[in-house]
């Protein structure tokens, strides 16, 4: 599903990634494991198609991503990767169903189309009761929950998240972590997910720190 073969990326003279090897299979579920500001948000992004190597060969579904132009990226993104974030990132002028939606509006789903499919996983992660609701109205909890959810929305092979549980109380860590754990086993997306909690008990199948510019499976 994603491979990483010598992977740097450089910002000027700081080197961020110093040469990183990833094999990730369908169905795992990782974790990248790593302290503020050593790089993991910049090796999602790589892995997401939204920023590119200073070297080194990513491989996403056995495509060499490094020959995909920028509409053929982009398609891939929308396609294959669903993205969490560690602030959510949902809109707050839209209703927790038009959050959900929006995913599959931007591939070109019909209203109607993109109306039941939406309401379908609502009501599969048994959120359907939010779905009229505005984000501002909603718990940290529950707004990270909903931004998993509109990460399915496109039925993705690839789910990243990054760090995010990280703005939560542990009640609603727990909550996000089920969830993702939900989402892996019932339908084999692979994940990917970042935590500076180098102790955290996680769900995962495969434990990494990224420490000084390079990755190490624990």
């Amino acid at each position: 599903m994603i491979e990483l073969s010598g992977v740097w990326k450089s910002y000027g003279a700081v080197e961020v990634l110093r040469g990183v090897d990833l094999s990730v299979k369908e169905g795992d579920f990782v974790s990248i494991r790593g302290k503020s500001g050593a790089g993991k948000t910049t090796l999602l992004k790589i892995v997401g198609l939204l920023e590119t190597p200073s070297k080194g060969e990513v491989r996403l579904l056995g495509r060499d991503v490094g020959k995909l132009g920028d509409g053929e990226r982009s398609e891939a993104r929308l396609r294959y990767i669903g993205f969490v974030f560690q602030f959510f990132n949902l809109i707050p002028s839209l209703t927790v169903l038009e959050n959900v939606e929006l995913p599959l509006a931007l591939a070109g789903a019909g209203k109607r189309e993109r109306k039941r499919r939406a309401l379908e996983l609502l009501e599969h992660f048994g959120l359907t009761h939010l779905a009229d609701r505005f984000p501002e109205t909603l718990s940290g909890g529950e707004r990270q929950r909903v931004a998993i959810i509109r990460a399915l929305a496109n039925d993705p092979r690839i789910v990243l998240a990054d760090e995010p549980t990280s703005s939560l109380d542990d009640e609603n860590s727990k909550l996000v972590m089920d969830l993702l754990s939900k989402v892996n086993a019932e339908r084999r997306v692979t994940i990917v997910l970042t935590t500076t909690d180098l102790y955290e008990r996680l769900p995962t199948n495969r434990d990494f720190v990224l420490k000084d510019g390079r990755l190490i499976e624990r």
